[in-house]
């Protein structure tokens, strides 16, 4: 039995006209052979991992501007929306930063619990605001009014990366790229651009 929000469900993100998929005129209706063509057309692929976390990402930090008081448009919001956001993530952080006077402090594997605090690890914040600052320009921010790829958020997060880095114990390195150079003569793979 077709329920009456079928056709909505197949008009949106689709081909297909809306007034011909509410009425369902002849376009894979019944169990005929056809009818799994047009299930292909109504189905987008799954998102990949890292698409489904960014949509789950922009929707939290959406919820979030939306449960200030006042509540904070999109378009209003600026860095510090970010660094009050990055600030309150930290409460469901599971990563123990040894504070200052903390007997553990600077060590990466503690030989005993303490009362320290748990915290976002930076590479979490870091890769969160990557996959934000992506979301941002993809529901149509402009990349110069990207509050996520502010200054200020990128010394918020080198001081996050330093202050656990010593608290733990553990130094963060750089990736550093790796570079493959070529000799003159090789190819770097298996299609090259054609010169006219």
């Amino acid at each position: 039995m077709m329920s009456i929000n079928k056709g909505k469900e197949i008009a949106e993100g689709s081909s297909i006209p809306a007034t011909i998929a509410g009425a369902g005129v002849g376009v894979g209706v019944g169990a005929g052979a056809g009818a799994g063509v047009v299930g292909d057309q109504r189905n987008p692929p799954p998102l990949s991992r890292y698409e489904s976390q960014k949509r789950r990402d922009w929707n939290t930090f959406g919820q979030y501007l939306r449960n200030q008081r006042p509540p904070v448009a999109l378009p209003q919001c600026k860095a510090n929306h970010v660094l009050e956001f990055l600030r309150y993530l930290d409460q469901f952080g599971k990563t123990k930063v040894h504070l200052q006077g903390c007997v553990f402090f600077g060590q990466p594997e503690p030989p005993g619990p303490c009362t320290c605090p748990l915290r976002q690890a930076w590479g979490s914040l870091d890769a969160l605001i990557g996959r934000l600052r992506a979301a941002y320009e993809e529901n149509g921010g402009l990349p110069e009014t990207n509050p996520f790829a502010s200054g200020a958020i990128r010394i918020y997060l080198r001081e996050v990366r330093d202050s656990q880095s010593k608290a733990r114990g553990i130094p963060y390195k750089k990736k550093k790229k790796k570079r493959n150079p070529l000799k003159a003569n090789e190819v770097s793979s298996s299609f090259q651009i054609q010169q006219p």
